[in-house]
Order: C-alpha cells, then sequence, then structure tokens
C-alpha cells in the first residue's frame, strides 16, 4: 500500500482537507465563501473537526444547574456532552459515554441526580466522573480508577458555560475576565430560564451566524424588532446620525454613573461586548419597547439600561437589558442544518403570570427568529444552485460578516495545520 492510500485510510478527510486550504487560499478577501463550504458533508466533517472540536463553545447558563446533581446535555456533532454540578458548587463536564460499552449515561436535556448512572449495565459515576461501581463480574483486578468518564473543558464566567473538546484549548480567560466584568450588574448567580425554544434551519450554520452579523437586511425583514433595536452599535457607523449620537452621549454619562460598563470590547474578531441603547423612547426588545418583566435584573434600578450585546464565535450571540435577557446558543446539525435554541433569563425571583408573561417576552424574538430562518434557508437554496459564485460583501454594512468569515478561514486553517495566507484582494 503507497504512502498516499496509507494517508487516506488514516484520514479519510484528507482530501478534503487539501481542498479546504487551496480554496481558502484563493479565496478573494471581503467576498462569500465557495459553494462547498456551504453545502458539501465532508467539509462540514471539517467543520466539526476543526472548529466545533477545537474551539470554546457557549454550552448553558449555570442556573440552568443551580444546585448539586442538576445536569444539562448536549450534542457537539456526534459527541453527546452532560454538564453536571459536583460538590462544592463545582462545574464539570464530561463525554456522555460510558466506559464501559459507550451508551450515553444522561439522555434528559435537563435533570438532577444523585450520580451519574449508565442505564444499560448501571455502571455507577460520581459526578466529578470517577467510576464507583461496575459489578462484581469485571473481575478482581478490574481498576475502577481507569475509567472514570472522559473529562471535557469547562470554563464558567458570567453565567455562561463554555466547553472545548480539545486536548489544548485556545486561550480564553481575557475574554471570560471582561464577561464577568459586564455581567456584574445583572447578578448572574441569581437569575431564572423564563423560557426557550428551539428552531431547527435548513441551512449551514455558516449562514445563520453570517445572517446574524449584519442588519443590512433588518429593515426589510424584521418589523417587529426595529421597534425597539438600534441597527447598529457604534456611533463611527455611518447610519450613526447626530440623534443617535447625542442619545449615545447622554446614556454613557447615566451608566457611568450607574456604574454599569458599555465601553466597546473586543477579542480579536471572535468575541466582542458592547452596550447600545434601544430606540429613545424604548427599553426593551417587546413589540411596545416597555418592560416584559417588572423585576429588573441584578442591582440595577432603572429598565433603560439600552442592550448589552456580547458576541461569542462560533456560536452565540446575546442581548442583556435592563428587565431580561435573551442569550442564542448555534450548533450544526449537518452540512445544511442547524438547531438555533433561544433562552430568555429574567431575575430569579421574578414570577410568571405576575412579573412576566412569557408570550409577551418571547414575541419579538420568536418573529425575528422564525424570519431569520426562512431568510437563511432561502440563501441556502440559492447557494446549492450551480449559478452560485462568491459575492462582495459590503464593507459599510456587512463588516460583522467580513469579521465572522476572515475569523472561520483563519481558525480553519490553522486548525488544519496550515499558516494562513494573506486572502487575495478582489479583482474588479
Amino acid at each position: 500500500m503507497n504512502l498516499i492510500a496509507t494517508h487516506e485510510l488514516d484520514d479519510p478527510l484528507a482530501k478534503a482537507r487539501e481542498a479546504a486550504a487551496d480554496m481558502l487560499q484563493s479565496k478573494a478577501s471581503n467576498f462569500s465563501l465557495p459553494q462547498p463550504f456551504y453545502t458539501d458533508a465532508r467539509l462540514f466533517e471539517l467543520d466539526m473537526q476543526e472548529i466545533f472540536e477545537k474551539e470554546w463553545l457557549f454550552a448553558g447558563m449555570t442556573c440552568e444547574i443551580p444546585a448539586k446533581g442538576n445536569f444539562m446535555t448536549l450534542d457537539v456533532g456526534s459527541n453527546p456532552i452532560v454538564i453536571v454540578r459536583g460538590n462544592e458548587g463545582q462545574v464539570h463536564a464530561f463525554h456522555n459515554v460510558c466506559r464501559h460499552r459507550g451508551s450515553r449515561l444522561c439522555m434528559k436535556d435537563k435533570g438532577k441526580v444523585a450520580k451519574l448512572v449508565c442505564p444499560y449495565h448501571q455502571w455507577t459515576y460520581e459526578l466529578d466522573g470517577r467510576l464507583l461501581f461496575a459489578g462484581s463480574d469485571m473481575g478482581e483486578s478490574f481498576d475502577l480508577a481507569a475509567y472514570g468518564l472522559k473529562p471535557v473543558h469547562v470554563k464558567c464566567a458570567g453565567g455562561f458555560v463554555f466547553i472545548n473538546l480539545s486536548e489544548t484549548p485556545p486561550a480564553v480567560d481575557d475574554f471570560l475576565d471582561t464577561l464577568e466584568h459586564y455581567l456584574e450588574p445583572y447578578d448572574m448567580s441569581n437569575v431564572k430560564v423564563a423560557v426557550e425554544s428551539s428552531i431547527v434551519e435548513q441551512a449551514n450554520w455558516k449562514l445563520v451566524i453570517e445572517n446574524n452579523r449584519e442588519c443590512y437586511h433588518c429593515n426589510g425583514a424584521h418589523p417587529e424588532l426595529l421597534n425597539s433595536l438600534q441597527e447598529f452599535d457604534d456611533t463611527n457607523d455611518p447610519r450613526a446620525t447626530p440623534a443617535y449620537k447625542a442619545l449615545v452621549a447622554r446614556k454613557q454619562a447615566e451608566w457611568d454613573a450607574q456604574q454599569v460598563p458599555w465601553q466597546l470590547k473586543r477579542f480579536g474578531k471572535r468575541n466582542r461586548l458592547t452596550r447600545t441603547p434601544m430606540l429613545n423612547g424604548t427599553v426593551s426588545m417587546t413589540l411596545d419597547g416597555k418592560p416584559a418583566c417588572q423585576k429588573l435584573m441584578g442591582r440595577l434600578s432603572n429598565p433603560d439600561m439600552g442592550s448589552l450585546r456580547i458576541l461569542h464565535l462560533p456560536n452565540s450571540w446575546n442581548h442583556f437589558m435592563g428587565d431580561h435577557a435573551v442569550v442564542f446558543r448555534v450548533m450544526p446539525l449537518g452540512p445544511q442544518q442547524t438547531v438555533v435554541t433561544t433562552k430568555w433569563l429574567v431575575h430569579k425571583d421574578a414570577v410568571e403570570g405576575v412579573d412576566y408573561h412569557p408570550e409577551r417576552m418571547r414575541h419579538v424574538w420568536d418573529a425575528t427568529n422564525d424570519q431569520d430562518r426562512r431568510l437563511a434557508e432561502e440563501n441556502q437554496r440559492g447557494i446549492n444552485s450551480k449559478a452560485y459564485e462568491p459575492g462582495p460583501y459590503s464593507e459599510t454594512y456587512e463588516f460583522g460578516v467580513i469579521d465572522f468569515i476572515d475569523w472561520y478561514c483563519e481558525r480553519l486553517q490553522e486548525n488544519l495545520g496550515h499558516a494562513y495566507p494573506q486572502l487575495q484582494v478582489a479583482q474588479g
């Protein structure tokens, strides 16, 4: 057997890796990706191996596992993961795979257990992953200590839980420290999920993120959202009017007086945090712009806190207001299928039906998510055509998309083991 055949046997995606690297080397700057990156099953597997199994992912909120034994699960491609609260409040993450014959341990999205017990043959694990019981039939020489659950890197900050499936995760602590600081006013140890939803979009995950990273489409697609949301969050944006700049200056002075962080913070192209006002006269992402929850979050005393926007690539964007927060998680299911999970957070003491009504709270983002789903799916259908070729992004209105695609290309190349080349400048 020759070396090439051996290499292909060891790595079925070897040719796909080479093809991906070649396409990225010839990709024009500020243009969308070549078609296979949105359609091909092999390149989707590369995304899962080189992005979702190597980058820090937003998994869930610490308030979802408030006490010892509480767990939540998610799938990262073909990798089932369980996140559980252990002794002394410590959060653990493991591959949700029994060390006996590989069965999943926890099959529900959320729950509470005393121990992690495999439903197949009752192998029993401590909440820190140690194997406690495997039955007497394994023999006297069987070493329980050698068969603990395989751990997954996990970090918590600002009420968020992030996981990383690689052996050597990239650095993320600077972002997490800033996230903790920006969310201090919200007292994230005292929030709860008021309501959540998941929708499956028949589109590649990158199209879902691209759609989120620009509001070029908002005016024609999101009437409910634009009752309260500013289409941009930077006074240097060409759409920023003198009235908007004056509103920003006034709100920033108010936030300073309340010791609430608002400054734009960037961590490369992966993470971005900034607080920006809502439309003047509105305080929350509701149809009428009024609070969705009467009990404010954390130490906040004024509902008019604008929106703290938080981006975490590759799979999350978020909005924190004075009365509630909306967090989003994107997980790929297939080359042209993605699940988007939305969770609405409120103060843990807020009473449903008294302080908030879920239908009213979720109305704007339910409508927006469905509108974005249709946009992404139509985008995917067009890209599937033989007529598709990469098109130019607007540097004025789609700079967020450019940043995302540049980040994706850089990380994919680096994780593939290639030095990232300077993208070609598009020829007119």
